[in-house]
């Protein structure tokens, strides 16, 4: 078992707390698959789009999201949570003669999940330093107040890009002036408003994601008084940085070939131990 890093001395026995947490009312994981899903382009992406059919996708990266939670009718409890990303997506194209040209895009798509949230009719007031006794009053929310939606997601997975006509039809879940100011200014220029064009580019995406409805709630936990660590927070002053460089483990495992899926970074010797590209 490892060295406790947080050490501290004269802490007291155990007791138990009250304290207010964000409880756990359900959850799903899933991995979403969007096929052909258009990719938004600058007006110099379009015009880029239209002399040239090869094009790959170099990077994608989730940059924003809307999350909604709508109650549903008839079935107490339930919530249906509708979640768009906002994919920025970075491209290569091939162009005459022999050159390519970097552009970049929006792509957006939208998945839902129906999780059970509970029912609550209690309204909830804070108290905040900046409030006083003679503040606005702070405003009741109209009906019952909803549970929170919580989306974990990882990087996309691109799965495949191609330039079709603008006959194939679109499978976009917004147009382009629904995109938000904030996605936009990660591009290089301003988005291509018109919709007239016959070819554009589409992406298909993989996407793993977990998404939780949460209330808070109070808990009683058990738990030790809270004291001062005995370490000091000193900063070596003076020293030779190459001396502090020659100090330093060498990263083996950062220089060995991975050769078994379950063993990265290791190889195995003849007494069927693993080994580093480093060891003896």
């Amino acid at each position: 078992m490892g060295d406790n890093r947080f050490s501290c001395a004269g802490s007291s026995g155990r007791e138990n707390l009250g304290i207010e947490a964000n409880r756990i009312l359900d959850a799903c994981r899933d991995r979403d698959c969007f096929e052909d899903v258009r990719v938004f382009l600058t007006a110099t992406g379009d015009d880029v789009i239209a002399r040239t059919g090869n094009v790959r996708v170099k990077g994608a990266k989730i940059i924003g999201s809307n999350i909604m939670v709508d109650q549903i009718q008839f079935n107490r409890g339930f919530y249906t949570v509708t979640v768009r990303f906002y994919v920025h997506c970075t491209l290569e194209a091939c162009v005459p003669i022999g050159q390519t040209q970097e552009i970049d895009g929006i792509a957006v798509v939208e998945k839902r999940a129906v999780l059970f949230g509970g029912e609550s009719n209690i309204s909830v007031f804070r108290s905040y330093g900046s409030g006083s006794y003679c503040s606005l009053p702070e405003p009741v929310s109209c009906g019952k107040n909803t549970p929170e939606a919580v989306v974990e997601v990882v990087p996309p997975i691109v799965l495949g890009s191609r330039v079709v006509e603008a006959s194939e039809g679109c499978n976009c879940c917004c147009c382009c002036c629904d995109i938000p100011q904030t996605v936009t200014d990660t591009l290089c220029g301003a988005l291509n408003d018109n919709d007239n064009v016959d070819r554009y580019l589409t992406v298909s995406l993989g996407i793993f994601s977990v998404i939780r409805l949460v209330r808070p709630g109070q808990l009683l936990i058990e738990a030790t008084e809270y004291c001062l660590p005995d370490k000091e927070c000193c900063v070596q002053s003076g020293e030779d940085p190459c001396s502090s460089f020659r100090n330093m483990p060498f990263p083996i495992s950062e220089f060995c070939p991975v050769t078994t899926a379950s063993n990265a970074g290791s190889i195995i010797n003849g007494n069927g131990r693993h080994r580093c590209c480093g060891d003896s």
